[in-house]
């Protein structure tokens, strides 16, 4: 967790947006698993970069 760069945190973010989209139609449940992930990961990378500018 402490190598992991922000870039890949947002890249992940991404694909767990698009494949909540993907699977929106085919599991609802899934869809907001992946949403709900892809928001967390979101805000981890946005932490990781506010702290490795300090």
């Amino acid at each position: 967790m402490k190598n992991i760069s922000a870039l890949t945190f947002y890249f992940a973010s991404v694909i767990s947006f698009v494949l909540a989209n993907v699977l929106k139609d085919k599991n609802l449940s899934v869809y907001y698993v992946l949403l709900v992930l892809g928001i967390v990961l979101f805000f981890l990378g946005v932490l990781k970069r506010i702290r490795s500018n300090r």
